[in-house]
């Protein structure tokens, strides 16, 4: 590997790491300030609000200039976000600004590896960048955890620093302000990205080319028989990780009394069952038996409702595992199989920006929908319920929905899927 791609790397670990602290970081501010559960609920969807709005725009504004620059002014981004929230502006709306920055930081991340590496090193480049999102999302929320905790919440706030009133009073203001700093290393390297020598391409006057070029993908993508249903099956499971999130530690502490910093190690433990699931499909599964692992996404939602009968963190820890696992294993031969078929119908950079489109805005959705049912004041058992129903009956939708393709459109999809075999087996 270039000596470049490492720098990326430890620039996209530690705003990742960041990224995911900054999430219960936030959860503990809202409590602090004795708002209301469905605030903690709405962070989720807010975070992914820009991810929909400027979906068809970011992709163009990371062409056109250099990706680590890209990076860095994103991160500055979030770094006004963290000190918005240190400036008593509402946690909602500093939170959706730090969305904006991870919005505008995601195409330039992959983005640049295809234009500093070969394509004989982008899968294994993929590998490290997809190993180290995960690592840092369970070192993000456990360092989260323990920075809104009492020991080193505690032992940060008696730091005195002479001729100076930090104003910091609370231990998730002080985890908040460290993890500026979690930012700041970020961005410096970013800045030592090196120049990949690619000419950056300008970006259109007119949005609406960009806009209308977008649907177009869009719509190619989710009427293609096979397209439609890797991309609805990943959507739907991102919809689903991206809000378990918070459903996990509200949960921990209706269900076991839990803190927020005890809390946060149950949301590491679901990331860990996500990362063992990934890698035994990636040595299992092929692809062109993607379409097999739709039944997970049903049981994936069963295992949601089931949460709601568990009271000890002993049987917890593994059913989570568990509920990380299926995730695991259904996500990633539908992953492949959605970019196989990006990369043919429109190319890989168009691909990955209806994916992320739709990724999110089903994260907003479902989250939206839980913030609003915990805001009508239902209790966070039907509420989970609720959501565990909706996750399983629109995957069964799904599976009805391919089982109608193969019905009418079997030819087609045996010779997508006998495409995908050889490509598959000519890696």
């Amino acid at each position: 590997m270039k000596r470049g791609f490492y720098t990326i790397m430890t620039a996209q670990f530690f705003s990742s790491l960041a990224d995911n602290a900054l999430f219960v970081a936030a959860i503990e501010l809202l409590r602090s300030n004795g708002a209301p559960a469905w605030q903690g609920a709405a962070l989720v969807p807010l975070f992914a609000l820009f991810y929909v709005v400027l979906a068809p725009f970011v992709g163009a504004f990371a062409d056109a200039r250099p990706k680590g620059r890209v990076m860095f002014i994103s991160n500055a981004i979030k770094i006004v976000g963290c000190l918005l929230m240190l400036m008593n502006v509402h946690p909602l709306l500093a939170y959706t600004l730090v969305g904006l920055g991870a919005a505008a930081y995601s195409p330039a991340k992959y983005g640049i590896l295809t234009e500093l590496l070969p394509p004989s090193q982008l899968v294994k480049a993929n590998g490290w960048v997809e190993g180290l999102t995960i690592a840092s999302i369970i070192l993000g929320v456990l360092l989260g955890g323990q920075l809104v905790g009492p020991l080193i919440a505690g032992a940060l706030q008696q730091i005195d620093l002479p001729w100076v009133n930090t104003g910091l009073d609370r231990p998730a203001e002080t985890a908040i302000a460290v993890l500026v700093f979690v930012y700041m290393i970020a961005a410096i390297f970013n800045l030592r990205i090196p120049l990949t020598g690619v000419t950056p391409r300008p970006m259109l006057s007119n949005p609406l080319v960009l806009l209308q070029d977008f649907w177009l993908c869009n719509g190619r993508l989710w009427r293609d028989h096979l397209g439609q249903i890797s991309l609805s099956t990943t959507t739907l499971f991102w919809g689903v990780s991206g809000n378990l999130r918070y459903i996990v530690l509200a949960w921990a502490g209706a269900a076991l009394g839990y803190s927020t910093t005890q809390a946060s190690s149950l949301v590491g433990v679901v990331a860990l069952g996500t990362a063992v699931g990934a890698v035994v499909a990636s040595m299992r599964m092929k692809l062109d038996q993607a379409t097999r692992v739709m039944p997970l996404g049903i049981a994936m939602g069963v295992l949601v409702i089931l949460m709601n009968f568990i009271d000890n963190v002993w049987i917890a820890a593994p059913f989570l595992v568990l509920l990380g696992g299926l995730g695991g294993f259904l996500v990633v031969p539908m992953n492949a199989l959605l970019q196989h078929r990006g990369h043919n119908l429109m190319g890989a950079g168009r691909s990955i920006a209806v994916q992320n489109f739709n990724e999110q805005a089903c994260i907003l959705g479902l989250g939206a929908l839980y913030s609003f049912s915990t805001a009508a004041g239902l209790p966070a058992v039907v509420a989970i319920t609720a959501f565990g129903v909706i996750v399983a009956g629109f995957m069964w939708v799904i599976m009805k929905w391919h089982q109608h393709n193969l019905r009418h459109h079997g030819a087609e999809l045996d010779r997508l899927l006998e495409i995908a075999r050889r490509d598959d087996l000519h890696g």
